[in-house]
């Protein structure tokens, strides 16, 4: 599904030169789930957004089901990241003048989805988190759990290929972080969703990934199959 060949992102500022990545090269198949690792400055986040087209490397290539994403024109870099990717943050980055109903209505909006549809479909998603009870509560109103559940039922409102989700887990207490886990773990074993997952926690990459990344300094460290 994505094929990652001498990939590299260099951010200058003046004249100073910093390389988030250097000379990427892996493959990532459908279906599957991969843990990203590394401390904190490695180019985990870096690597999730050339991903998911929020950024543009400056050498290599990035096929995604055959398609360079580096070379994607604007509008088609728009319909990549609305329909092939879904993205999961740390900080949910919920629109909290929205209820969690309407978070994931605006996505299927932008999706193309009719008023009806929209209402329906976010009151399935939320259904399959759990959360149906909570659709009318703004995110301050949720729980750090319930929020994530909310951002992931919204990361999954158009269908897409792949969820990124970059520390989803990194704001929630131990008991919380492994619901998640294992809501992500269900969305890639029942649903065949990928998963590219940028995690600290090396325990929990191991035990739900066929397929680990280490990354330091912007190089690849390690790269891994695990048989689950």
């Amino acid at each position: 599904m994505i094929v990652i060949e001498n990939l590299s992102r260099i951010y200058r500022k003046g004249s100073n030169e910093v390389a988030a990545l250097q000379d990427l090269n892996f493959r990532v198949q459908q279906g599957s789930f991969v843990s990203v690792i590394g401390r904190s400055g490695s180019g985990k986040s870096t690597l999730l957004n050339l991903i998911g087209g929020l950024d543009r490397s400056d050498e290599g290539s990035l096929f995604f089901k055959e398609k360079d994403v580096m070379q994607m024109s604007r509008r088609e870099l728009a319909l990549h990241r609305r329909f092939s990717v879904g993205m999961i943050f740390q900080s949910f980055n919920l629109i909290h003048s929205r209820t969690a109903r309407e978070n994931i209505e605006l996505a299927l909006a932008f999706g193309g989805k009719s008023r009806r549809e929209r209402k329906k479909q976010a009151m399935q998603l939320l259904e399959a988190v759990g959360l149906e009870d909570r659709a009318d509560h703004q995110p301050t109103e949720l729980s750090g759990g319930e929020s994530q559940r909310v951002a992931i039922a919204r990361a999954m409102a158009n269908k897409p290929s792949v969820l990124l989700a970059d520390e989803p887990t990194g704001n929630l207490d131990s008991a919380t972080s492994g619901e998640i886990i294992e809501l992500l773990q269900n969305l890639n074993k029942q649903e065949g969703v990928t998963i590219l997952m940028v995690t600290h926690e090396e325990d929990t990459a191991h035990a739900v990934s066929d397929h680990l990344l280490r990354l330091s300094d912007g190089k690849m460290l390690e790269e891994r199959r695990i048989s689950q």
